[in-house]
């Protein structure tokens, strides 16, 4: 008896491992199959009605922007500050480091953020992230063309634009000012 209750076990085992080889085919099939074998994954967002995006290797958490104590009389993109693993860190306004660009809905979200000096801040964001993926060879092709902390790269699949931010640009634009305040 103890043998045919080992049986349907064995075979639903081996169900499982045939599913996860099925899977690894699938994806290592995915991989081979793609011109552009290398990918730069991102966190995109929305920032007004355009998609923007950070490599995700600079995403350090998403927290909610309540976790904010307001600084008054601060410069205009400093929203305030928050206390993260011990740490306290700016809360920046993303909108206003990006120009003025304006936002679809409230901010209700924070993502800390290697600044790319080693330092972390937090920036408000109307929504979490969706991690995605972006041809490495579309964001090289991008970044020849680009000025500033943004590259538009152009997704060939949906014809859509993201807006890749690249932080340590962004944060040397204006750091002298920002570090005085």
């Amino acid at each position: 008896m103890t043998s045919t209750l080992r049986g349907p076990e064995e075979v639903q085992d081996q169900e499982v491992r045939m599913l996860l080889d099925e899977r690894a085919a699938r994806l290592r099939g995915r991989a081979d199959g793609s011109a552009d074998e290398t990918v730069l994954m991102v966190a995109e967002f929305p920032l007004g009605e355009e998609r923007y995006a950070i490599p995700l290797d600079s995403l350090r958490a998403a927290l909610p922007l309540r976790l904010v104590t307001p600084v008054p009389l601060s410069e205009p993109h400093v929203i305030g500050v928050l206390r993260y693993q011990g740490q306290v860190l700016a809360e920046l306004s993303l909108a206003a480091l990006m120009g003025g660009h304006g936002w679809r809905q409230d901010p209700a979200v924070l993502l800390v953020v290697d600044r790319g000096d080693g330092e972390l801040c937090a920036l408000d964001c109307e929504a979490i992230p969706r991690p995605l993926s972006l041809p490495a060879a579309a964001v090289e092709a991008a970044r020849t063309h680009a000025e500033g902390p943004v590259t538009e790269v152009l997704l060939s699949t949906t014809r859509q634009v993201i807006h890749l931010i690249d932080l340590p640009r962004l944060f040397a634009r204006g750091a002298g000012a920002r570090n005085a305040g």
